[in-house]
């Protein structure tokens, strides 16, 4: 399978300092992979958020909240387009993300949405630290400058 599926939330990196990387698939029904495979899915307002686990107290779960649109040939038996979806890594990856999330103010950010060559999909999350608004002042200056110094390259007097 080839991996035309590429869902980004673009404004994760303008409102959030990104840190760690991780990669987990998603469980899904099979009308809402239909759905991302067709390419309507939005990571604009998503979230990820560490619940208990259910039946296994002191072992949290992670969830994303996500938009899956309505898949269009779907019957009485479609999906809730905005219901939580579990993320499946491991126990260990888990205890690390609970630890430097309990540890300080840092969130779980979405930031793509992709299907792998398996045709599977996953998605991509960072642990993060949220920005100020001078932070995102900041950041938007240096990309200024830096497309500018590039500009100036290519020119070559």
């Amino acid at each position: 399978m080839s991996n035309v599926i590429n869902i980004k939330n673009k404004k994760a990196r303008h409102d959030f300092e990104l840190l760690d990387k991780f990669v987990a698939g998603i469980q899904l029904y099979g009308t809402e992979i239909k759905s991302i495979r067709a390419g309507k899915a939005s990571l604009n307002d998503a979230y990820c958020v560490l619940l208990p686990s259910p039946g296994k107290p002191g072992k949290p779960e992670i969830y994303v909240k996500m938009h899956i649109s309505e898949y269009s040939h779907g019957t009485y038996a479609n999906h809730d387009p905005k219901r939580m979806r579990k993320l499946l890594l491991t126990r260990k990856e888990i205890n690390k993300i609970d630890k430097k999330v309990k540890a300080s103010s840092l969130t779980i950010v979405p930031t793509r949405l992709f299907i792998n060559d398996k045709g599977l999909a996953k998605l991509e999350f960072h642990i993060a630290r949220g920005k100020k608004y001078h932070d995102k002042r900041e950041s938007l200056k240096q990309n200024d400058d830096k497309r500018e110094m590039d500009r100036l390259k290519k020119m070559r007097f």
